[in-house]
């Protein structure tokens, strides 16, 4: 089975989103049963996607990881696997990160997802605007912290460009990318879009946790904006492919 966790420490940034972009075009590719979890103690966004039947699970105690409580989250994918499951997607909350990160270390989780068969990969977001340097600390933490663990990059240009404002430098033109460029499986790219259109669809389906999928078959949409929609599901599905996620 592949596990996909969603990881970054700061919140806000799309890390749900990216979290029902994946389990959906998993679903497309028919890579069912699909075990979708969102452990984030404060904003469960993604167990908001019924279509796409995402279990909530708390692994907090406070402000650490409840023992217990994650060894529910590994027996769940145990069991999936035995179903037949071939795809694990874990949305994690910004306030879980620190002690998230540092429990899959030091309890080895990759390690022991790695030697029951599974593969273990890593979704982070690097958010352009105010968010820049906060995710890009983010990046470097898991990618110096999580070793043998492969990242995937979102660069998030809903916010603004994804580049340093006062050295003009590109994510991959960064010294953080350069230091850790043999950790990342692909980037994938978050367009930034017109807010008055393809920006009030996006948020409507966001605000109402609707795949793409539902909002092409609702009368809650319009012609145009299912138009723009399915315009965005093909960008964002045409780079996951050649993201071979």
């Amino acid at each position: 089975m592949q596990v996909d966790f969603i990881l970054q420490g700061k919140g806000g940034v799309g890390k749900s989103l990216i979290a029902s972009l994946l389990a959906q075009h998993y679903m497309e590719r028919g890579l069912t049963p699909l075990l979708a979890i969102d452990t984030d103690p404060v904003n469960a966004t993604f167990a908001g996607y019924k279509a796409i039947g995402v279990e909530f699970l708390s692994i907090m105690d406070g402000d650490d990881i409840n023992p217990r409580a994650f060894d529910q989250l590994i027996v769940r994918i145990m069991e999936q696997a035995e179903k037949g499951g071939q795809i694990a997607v874990i949305d994690n909350g910004a306030s879980s990160f620190v002690p998230l990160s540092s429990y899959i270390l030091q309890n080895g989780v990759a390690t022991l997802l790695a030697e029951a068969g599974h593969t273990v990969r890593i979704h982070t977001v690097i958010a352009g605007g105010p968010g820049l340097q906060d995710t890009m600390q983010g990046f470097v933490s898991l990618a110096k912290n999580i070793p043998d663990v492969p990242l995937v990059v979102w660069l998030n240009q809903y916010f603004g460009p994804v580049v340093h404002q006062d050295t003009g430098k590109s994510f991959e033109e960064s010294k953080a990318f350069k230091d850790h460029a043999g950790r990342v499986q692909a980037l994938v790219t978050l367009p930034a879009v017109k807010p008055e259109t393809f920006g009030q669809d996006m948020r409507k389906l966001m605000n109402q946790r609707l795949t793409f999928g539902e909002a092409a078959a609702s009368a809650d949409y319009t012609i145009m904006e299912k138009q723009r929609l399915k315009m965005m599901w093909r960008n964002l599905s045409a780079q996951m492919d050649r993201a071979r996620l």
